[in-house]
C-alpha cells in the first residue's frame, strides 16, 4: 500500500459545496462553515 503525502491528500478532496444551494464554497484552512457566504446572508435578513 502506498502513502500519499497529507498535501497530495487534501489536493486530491472535492471542493466543498453548499448545503442549500449546492455552489462550491471557497474557503480558508480550518474553515467549518456548510453554506457559502451568499447563503450565510440571507439568513441574517
Amino acid at each position: 500500500m502506498q502513502m500519499i503525502s497529507p498535501v497530495q491528500f487534501f489536493k486530491s478532496l472535492p471542493p466543498k459545496q453548499c448545503t442549500e444551494c449546492g455552489d462550491n464554497i471557497v474557503e480558508q484552512a480550518e474553515s467549518y462553515l456548510l453554506e457559502c457566504d451568499r447563503c450565510l446572508s440571507k439568513k441574517d435578513e
